[in-house]
C-alpha cells in the first residue's frame, strides 16, 4: 500500500543523531555485516532508530535519505494494518512514526541501563547489537504506540515476531517505562495489562501475568476481555529468574524479589522478597 510521510520525524530523527555522544557509537564509518530478517518493517526501524550500528549511515546527514526510510516504514505499516480496519490506517501510521524519536530517545536510555546492569556487557555497540532484551523492547515499544492508536493486530504481529526471535513475549498493550533491561530474557512474559516503571531489570523465566481468569456473564464458553489482570511494578525494581508476578497487584518502588519467588500480593516500598525455605540438596556417591 502507498503511503508518503509528510511529519517532521525525519528532521528530528537527524538532529538526534548528531547529537550522540560516547559511549553510543559515534563512527559514521563502521561498517557490518549483514543481517536479514523476515520482517523488513522490523529491519528498517532497527536503522531508524540505530544507523550507525545497522550499516545505514546515508541517514545520518540527510533528512531527505530519513523521509525516504519513513516513507518506506509508512507503507509497510500501512499495508499490514488495513486489513484489519474499516477506515484508512494513515492517521495510525502518521502517530506512530511521528513517535519514532521519542521512542528512539527512550531506546538509548534501555541501552544504558543494560550496560550499567550487566557485568559482562563490554560496549554500548554490543548491546544495541547483539542483546534480545533491547531488540524485543526495540519492537515492542514501537507497538505500544500502534496498540495505542488503534492497531491493536498488526502490534501483535510485530511483538510476536520479536517473541519467535528472541524468547520474550511482551504484548504490545503492557507500558513500560524508561531504562528497562530484560536480562538473558527467554522465558520471559509480560501481559496486555502490566506497567512497569523506571529502572527495572528483569531476568530470564519471569512472568508478569494472570492468577486466574474471568467468565464473561454472557457467554460461559468465553473469557472475560478488556479488564485489569496483570501486576503494576514501581520504579528501581529487580525481579529475579524464574519469578512469577500475578495478578492485578502492586509491586512497590525499590523492591527486590528473588529468584524462583511466587508473588501473588501487592508488595510496599523498600521491601526484599526470596524464597526462605529453599529445598535440601542431597548427595549420594555413585558405586
Amino acid at each position: 500500500m502507498d503511503y508518503r510521510y509528510t511529519g517532521d520525524a525525519h528532521t528530528r530523527l537527524c538532529d538526534a543523531y548528531a547529537d550522540d555522544q560516547a559511549p553510543f557509537p559515534t563512527d559514521p564509518e563502521m561498517a557490518f555485516p549483514e543481517r536479514w530478517h523476515r520482517r523488513a518493517d522490523i529491519e528498517l526501524l532497527r536503522k531508524l532508530f540505530f544507523p550507525r550500528c545497522w550499516n545505514a549511515q546515508s541517514l545520518l546527514a540527510s533528512p531527505t535519505a530519513v523521509e525516504e526510510y519513513l516513507s518506506d516504514l509508512g507503507s509497510l505499516f500501512a499495508t499490514g494494518i488495513d486489513p484489519y480496519l474499516d477506515g484508512s490506517p494513515t492517521p495510525i501510521v502518521d502517530a506512530a512514526l511521528d513517535a519514532l524519536p521519542d521512542i528512539r530517545a527512550v531506546l538509548k536510555t534501555d541501552v544504558t541501563a543494560a550496560y550499567r546492569g550487566d557485568p559482562a556487557a563490554k560496549t554500548y555497540l554490543e548491546i544495541i547489537r547483539s542483546y534480545p532484551g533491547l531488540q524485543a523492547l526495540l519492537t515492542q515499544r514501537v507497538a505500544h504506540v500502534l496498540y495505542e492508536e488503534g492497531a491493536p493486530e498488526y502490534a501483535r504481529e510485530l511483538t510476536e515476531h520479536a517473541h519467535s526471535e528472541t524468547g520474550i513475549d511482551i504484548h504490545p498493550g503492557a507500558t513500560i517505562g524508561e531504562y528497562c533491561f530484560i536480562d538473558h530474557g527467554t522465558g520471559v512474559v509480560i501481559g496486555e495489562t502490566a506497567t512497569i516503571g523506571d529502572w527495572v531489570r528483569i531476568y530470564q523465566d519471569v512472568t508478569l501475568g494472570v492468577l486466574h481468569f474471568e467468565e464473561d456473564s454472557d457467554d460461559d464458553h468465553m473469557l472475560r476481555k478488556g479488564y485489569k489482570r496483570h501486576p503494576d511494578i514501581g520504579d528501581h525494581v529487580v525481579i529475579g529468574a524464574g519469578t512469577k508476578v500475578l495478578g492485578p497487584i502492586s509491586i512497590g518502588d525499590r523492591v527486590s524479589i528473588g529468584a524462583n519467588s511466587w508473588v501473588t500480593e501487592s508488595i510496599p516500598d523498600d521491601t526484599r522478597v526470596y524464597v526462605s525455605d529453599h529445598p535440601e540438596q542431597e548427595r549420594k556417591q555413585q558405586k
